[in-house]
């Protein structure tokens, strides 16, 4: 595997209207491990179309085709899912052909459109997967010490509704980065930022589902204490929906996004089994909110920034904000199955 050189350039279009999505009521589908099984492999074809399809008109990498889809198979891959060496390659040699293009910004401490937002993205991507630590991922955390150091937390740069939208997203994937790539050249700096952004993170009020959700996320990487992740859990689990989904907002239906992202984060971060009965609910969700073609619908409620394009993946102009569902989706149900030794 070679090394990534520089840090990315990110193209991510979003498209769709401003409004909410329409609730719907999900189909009565059993939580068996082989119901759950079969939805992770229905979901993988998809998943990697969108992102081989995206490479064949873009040249950037995209946290919503990349990004979360690699977190899909890094988990589907250790539950015993065919996920190809060789593709997986493929995939990271696209992203190193992207930075390497980026380089000279980097060297001039410029980042990427979307700045850490994007990066964030990119080393959990690479994390994910099992990429090994090396120069490039070491120059990525160097830019990301450096991004807003005098701040106490990494503001968001962008604006793309959920994914690019909140604060909290933004530092949980930088203190994540950091943790996953920092060297012993980096240890003075990087325990101050990470101290600072988890006082950050304890002290700021969440506003919706993505915020808590990353909190917890960015807690449980910055070392937080059992209680303080007990409390985040907590509150995230105090706005599940009947119907065992979570909803981007408060005054939204249930969605996949939402629910894939909660469940994925109260496992990972708070500790919440897979068999805990909220958890077994919003699994219940997920199952029952998947489309025929294995991928999980979502509306966007971004605005057009770009003109948009096919990757390959269903859904038209929500096809964007839909991968990264079915992304999360996958891992949450993947999580939901036993590891294969």
């Amino acid at each position: 595997m070679r090394p990534l050189f520089a840090l990315m350039l990110t193209c991510l279009p979003v498209f769709g209207a401003d409004d909410a999505p329409a609730p719907r009521k999900p189909k009565d589908v059993p939580a068996t491990e082989a119901n759950i099984r079969k939805a992770v492999e229905k979901a993988l074809p998809p998943l990697w179309k969108g992102m081989e399809g995206h490479n064949e008109i873009q040249t950037c990498f995209t946290c919503h085709n990349h990004g979360v889809a690699m977190v899909a198979f890094g988990i589907a891959r250790t539950r015993g899912s065919d996920i190809p060496s060789k593709k997986l390659q493929e995939q990271i040699d696209f992203i190193a052909a992207d930075l390497e293009r980026d380089r000279k910004h980097f060297e001039k401490g410029r980042g990427p459109g979307g700045q850490t937002n994007n990066t964030g993205y990119l080393l959990l991507a690479l994390d994910s997967i099992g990429y090994k630590a090396d120069k490039s991922t070491a120059d990525v955390i160097d830019y990301t010490l450096e991004n807003q150091k005098t701040r106490t937390h990494w503001l968001t740069q962008a604006d793309r509704i959920p994914t690019e939208a909140s604060s909290f997203t933004t530092t949980a994937l930088n203190i994540k980065g950091i943790q996953a790539y920092r060297t012993k050249e980096h240890a003075e700096l990087a325990d101050r930022r990470i101290g600072e952004a988890k006082s950050w993170l304890l002290k700021t009020a969440a506003k919706e589902t993505e915020d808590r959700v990353f909190r917890l996320i960015g807690l449980k990487a910055a070392g937080a204490k059992v209680d303080e992740l007990k409390q985040s859990s907590e509150e995230l689990l105090k706005t599940q929906r009947d119907d065992g989904g979570w909803g981007q907002l408060d005054s939204m239906a249930s969605d996949p996004y939402a629910t894939g992202t909660a469940l994925y984060a109260l496992h990972t971060a708070g500790s919440i089994a897979v068999d805990a009965p909220a958890w077994r609910k919003g699994l219940l969700f997920l199952l029952g909110t998947q489309e025929d073609d294995g991928t999980w619908f979502v509306k966007s409620r971004s605005k057009p920034v770009q003109k948009q394009y096919e990757s390959g993946f269903p859904h038209g102009k929500d096809q964007f904000i839909s991968c990264a569902a079915t992304g999360w989706a996958t891992a949450a149900l993947a999580l939901a199955t036993p590891s294969k030794k």
